[in-house]
């Protein structure tokens, strides 16, 4: 009996010295067994209950206690015990999101009217894959509110399930910008004025099927262009754009209706299959805004939006056409936005890849732009015979573009008309086919002795300037 026992303790050290030998040790430790329930010192798996050491990357949760327990799935990282919590529904209550977990949406998740949804800088939000009714997104309705301030140093990040992101990380390994329309996007909806077809007061947001309520902005009968829908700062939004119709995906951020109470600010949208960012009347101002590889328009206004954009940068992608798409009032309402300070890269390879395409009775002034790499015989666009009226009486305006490639004589006001000889459609072209009107608001320069255009060093926090050496 003494033999068995002594022969059974060998065994034991045995095991025990294969997972904490210091001095070369050998392959064993690797997969060494720890599934007794204690993580010892050696061991370079986790306790995951069974015969080998699990590899960390292979977990579900997080544990960041500095301790293994027999009874954890996830790995250590340093923190509090956290985990992937799945969502779904209305938000009916004030709740806090933690950046110790990470938030898996599953379908739409809706903030309940008067309740409020803070999260935490840092914090990680994953949307689960699907279209239709079942695409996954955070909508902020009409009357409630989303508090989510990140720091340049801890940006709240949403992206798709597929990312392999993991709490304390800015970016994943396995995804990049051409990953789209992996989840939904981010909504936000609010009581501001809005200039809507037939002069209603109210509409259903694009990207929510119209029986879902909680998608309606406008004032209704309760206009405030002061409304706060929240605070929204130092946000990542990736590879979003899920499909819920036939040509209706929904935008990295929506913005419906927003009042000026609202902040939205270092506000980054990456690899989404629809618009970067786009606004639906309101007031709100925002301020440096990032958007990358985006599939259609990159910053998009419509339904008289009549706030201020300042300090943005688009950089286009192989699928983006649109950096701007101007599109003004659909009723009696007018409005005015201002576009500022803004650069915008195009691309190479882009089959549509314009610089621009105002329409629909746009009303506003883009100024301090600059444009670099587009592709000769890319334009800006007045394309409807209301847009050209407007810019002729001054309330289109555009002023001080600086662009890399053109000669500032070649922008020129290109006038087409009809069989019967009426102008019908007005562009401002960026070729040397057509000169008839030059541009004055354009000057040629060489790139990097711009005088106009974004402060790039707002965008160093980004996703976009680690991940594509941009150099910010």
């Amino acid at each position: 009996m003494k033999k068995l026992l002594l022969s059974a303790l060998a065994i034991g050290a045995l095991a025990f010295s294969s997972c904490n030998e210091d001095d070369e040790p050998p392959v064993a430790e690797v997969v060494a067994t720890c599934n007794d329930g204690i993580q010892n010192q050696g061991e370079t798996g986790v306790d995951c209950g069974g015969p080998n050491c699990q590899p960390c990357t292979e977990a579900t949760a997080t544990c960041n206690d500095g301790i293994q327990n027999g009874d954890e799935t996830g790995v250590d990282v340093g923190g509090s015990c956290a985990e992937i919590i799945t969502v779904s529904g209305e938000i009916s209550t004030d709740t806090t999101w933690s950046a110790n977990n990470i938030y898996l949406l599953a379908g739409k998740v809706v903030v309940g009217v008067d309740k409020t949804l803070t999260i935490e800088p840092g914090t990680i939000i994953k949307g689960k894959p699907g279209s239709g009714s079942l695409a996954s997104a955070l909508i902020v309705q009409r009357g409630s509110k989303l508090i989510a301030k990140g720091t340049a140093e801890k940006p709240i990040i949403f992206t798709a399930e597929a990312d392999n992101i993991a709490i304390g990380q800015t970016a994943g390994t396995n995804l990049d910008e051409g990953d789209r329309g992996l989840w939904g996007g981010l909504i936000v909806l609010g009581r501001a004025s809005g200039s809507f077809k037939g002069d209603v007061t109210e509409v259903q947001i694009e990207g929510i099927p119209a029986d879902d309520t909680f998608g309606l902005y406008g004032p209704g009968d309760a206009l405030n262009d002061d409304d706060n829908s929240g605070e929204l700062q130092y946000i990542s939004i990736r590879h979003g754009g899920a499909l819920i119709g036939e040509g209706n995906e929904i935008n990295g951020l929506t913005l419906g209706s927003v009042g000026r109470g609202t902040l939205i600010d270092n506000i980054e949208v990456v690899g989404n299959v629809d618009d970067g960012i786009e606004f639906f009347g309101g007031t709100v101002n925002a301020t440096n805004l990032f958007v990358w590889a985006q599939g259609d328009d990159a910053l998009d206004i419509d339904q008289a939006y009549s706030g201020t954009i300042d300090n943005a940068v688009v950089v286009s992608g192989e699928a983006s056409d649109h950096a701007f798409e101007i599109d003004g009032p659909e009723g009696s309402l007018e409005g005015s936005f201002t576009l500022q300070n803004t650069t915008i890269f195009g691309s190479a390879t882009a089959a549509d890849g314009e610089y621009a395409d105002y329409r629909s009775n746009a009303m506003g002034t883009t100024k301090n732009i600059y444009a670099v790499g587009f592709q000769a015989g890319k334009d800006v666009e007045l394309d409807a015979n209301d847009v050209a009226q407007n810019y002729l009486d001054g309330k289109l305006k555009f002023e001080a573009w600086q662009v890399v490639g053109f000669d500032h004589s070649i922008f020129a006001e290109k006038v087409k008309k009809d069989d019967d000889g009426n102008e019908v459609e007005s562009t401002i072209i960026l070729t040397p086919t057509f000169t008839e009107r030059a541009a004055d608001w354009t000057t040629q320069v060489e790139a990097g002795a711009q005088t106009v255009g974004a402060d790039l060093s707002a965008f160093a926090w980004t996703y976009a300037n680690a991940k594509a050496s941009l150099g910010f």
